[in-house]
């Protein structure tokens, strides 16, 4: 048997709910913290017997907004509103309190969980561009390719100056 399986849950409530120990005697009883057995009890008499099952949510922004608005306008503690919405995570409405505070409802959008991709998924190769024959171009078209290709050719010239500069000057240094 789990230790925190729904029967157990549902025998410690039920012991609990009789009344014939505290929270805290009860929960040593059975090595429980005495806040998880309150939050067993609070949600056991909100929802029954569905509120001691195990249960696995991921909420949405909208939804936890909904939530903290209740909780602010009923007044209810964190606790509570755990209670009243089955969150089966105590911490959760506070965490959710406190991000909204500082970012808003931007803030309240759930995160996506584990690694980030490291690598960026492959792009399929681009067929090459059809070269089209050079009496079909325009006048223009052939005015940007020279441009272009002396643009290359006296970066190519500047770039070969300045390697041999450098080797100029280490040639130098050494004598």
């Amino acid at each position: 048997m789990a230790k925190y399986d729904e029967a157990f849950r549902l025998k410690v409530v039920k012991r609990y709910l009789r009344g014939d120990v505290s929270a805290k005697a009860m929960a040593r009883r059975y090595g429980v913290d005495h806040s998880m057995l309150r939050r067993w009890v609070a949600s056991y008499q909100q929802h029954g017997r569905a509120g001691l099952k195990k249960k696995f949510s991921h909420y949405n922004a909208e939804f936890r907004l909904s939530v903290l608005k209740h909780m602010w306008r009923e007044g209810l503690s964190h606790r509570q509103t755990t209670a009243v919405f089955d969150i089966r995570n105590a911490g959760s409405v506070g965490l959710w309190e406190r991000l909204y505070h500082s970012g808003g409802i931007d803030a309240l959008t759930p995160r996506p969980r584990g690694r980030p991709q490291t690598m960026p998924p492959p792009v399929p190769p681009q067929p090459p561009a059809k070269a089209i024959p050079d009496d079909e171009r325009s006048r223009k078209q052939l005015l940007e390719e020279v441009a272009y290709l002396r643009a290359e050719v006296a970066y190519l010239k500047k770039l070969d100056a300045l390697v041999q500069a450098k080797q100029a000057a280490q040639q130098k240094k050494r004598k």
